[in-house]
């Protein structure tokens, strides 16, 4: 089908990517012209693995970039609406969105041939029907269902494996206004094999979204809230609780040959200094926000937040068991990512670690693997030293601190073996043996 992504961000290129990828003729739009040509010479202009390589497969054949949203939708059948939903601490900001319906509205009046349009972009459940159908019908002077179609396909990509994610998914939900935008929808992934489909309304489909994100953060905060107590108790090692948890059938089941399978959900189910990125603070926020906007005030996810926001602290907590008064103590701060597989630093747990540790007057050395530059605009220069390696990163510091889980790190102990003085290592995501260190400490231990 002919495709155009409206919103060349992380989930549009993404998206245009990997439909280009299977045979659609794609057009990825957006207002940034350097973005726009960028991607025309095969640039992507953000970090996921595998991404580059499949865009240069694909540009000028099924995949083309441009600025023209007008001539884009007339000249495709289907247009998804992929662009920002910031949220602002009490609602998400819903004004791009809005622009681009608009815009679309106006395309559609001078099209003659039905179009459907799909909203990608996470929103609350009711936006797609009380706002974008509504600007849609204004704009285009005509109605929705019989002279356009209107669909909601929300995504569940993991940055650092996004690709595999959605070349490979394990659900696809497909939310519309009536049946033939369902079915026009179910099209576009008919090349997708053995893959289970959800046919629903708009709103069930936007709720599905951020219930899936809810429940994965909800699992995290338990996991953290679970560690501390078991520190605060005292010769408890919350890795050792959390595997015997993981180890109930009905987690980690057996299957016919008697061989257990351990599920990827329970990587969800371990202890942390806390999750960051675009996906879950926000939507976790934005459903709280939005519970509350209509009297229903979301008790559990309240607390996933609370937990979340203190987890971080825990870092400086352990580390002034060691060093009381933090001034001029040397500190390697060893991943500043989110998570591993990407530079993305929105609501890094090394944000707020990095700025206490510095405030407190620490010596900060940091270092990631790819994450260097997004760190820099965000963290600064004050108190801190940028490393280009690992090595550089840990040695001549009293402390290193693992915040986020890169494989490069599981060489920290063969790293430290060859120090002449091993510093104190605090390990923020429980990944590395606690008996490879002279002295180790970590979350829930």
């Amino acid at each position: 089908m002919k495709i155009s992504i409206i919103g060349s961000g992380y989930v549009g290129l993404v998206t245009g990517v990997c439909l280009a990828d299977k045979g659609h003729s794609i057009i990825c739009v957006d207002v940034d012209y350097k973005k726009v040509a960028d991607i025309n010479q095969g640039v992507p202009p953000i970090f996921e693995q595998g991404l580059e390589k499949l865009l240069k497969k694909n540009i000028k054949t099924n995949l083309r970039a441009t600025a023209d949203l007008y001539q884009a939708v007339m000249d495709t059948e289907v247009s998804f609406i992929t662009v920002g939903t910031p949220f602002d601490g009490e609602k998400i900001d819903l004004t791009q969105i809005r622009d681009v319906s608009r815009e679309i509205g106006e395309t559609l009046r001078d099209k003659n041939s039905y179009h459907l349009v799909v909203m990608k972009s996470t929103v609350v459940p009711g936006t797609t029907d009380e706002l974008v159908v509504p600007i849609l019908e204004k704009e285009a002077q005509k109605n929705a269902g019989p002279d356009f179609g209107v669909g909601m396909n929300p995504e569940f990509l993991r940055e650092g494996v996004a690709l595999e994610d959605f070349m490979n998914p394990d659900r696809i939900v497909l939310g519309a206004i009536d049946k033939k935008s369902l079915d026009w929808m179910e099209k576009i992934y008919q090349c997708f094999e053995n893959v289970d489909i959800v046919r629903t309304n708009n709103r069930t489909a936007e709720m599905i979204k951020y219930t899936s994100n809810s429940l994965l953060a909800m699992m995290i905060s338990f996991s953290n809230e679970i560690a501390n107590l078991s520190a605060a108790i005292g010769g408890i090692d919350v890795t050792e609780v959390m595997q015997g948890v993981h180890l109930d059938k009905r987690l980690s089941p057996f299957v016919e040959n008697g061989k257990r399978i351990k599920p990827p959900i329970l990587e969800f189910l371990k202890a942390g200094c806390g999750f960051g990125g675009s996906c879950f603070p926000k939507d976790v926020k934005a459903l709280i926000a939005h519970g509350k906007q209509i009297g229903k005030h979301m008790k559990i996810l309240d607390a996933v937040i609370e937990v979340n926001q203190n987890q971080p602290s825990e870092i400086i907590t352990l580390i002034k068991k060691y060093f009381p008064d933090l001034r001029e103590i040397r500190i390697a701060v060893l991943g500043l990512a989110f998570k591993p597989g990407t530079d993305d630093m929105r609501e890094s747990p090394a944000i707020p670690v990095v700025r206490d540790l510095s405030a407190q007057g620490a010596f900060i050395k940091a270092y990631d693997p790819v994450a260097m530059e997004a760190a820099q605009e965000v963290l600064g220069n004050n108190n801190i030293t940028y490393c280009q390696s690992l090595n550089h990163a840990i040695n001549d510091v009293d402390v290193a601190v693992l915040i986020t889980a890169w494989d490069e790190f599981m060489q920290v102990p063969e790293l430290f073996a060859n120090l002449k003085a091993q510093p104190l290592l605090i390990d923020g995501r429980r990944i590395l043996n606690k008996n490879s260190f002279r002295r180790y400490d970590g979350i829930g231990l």
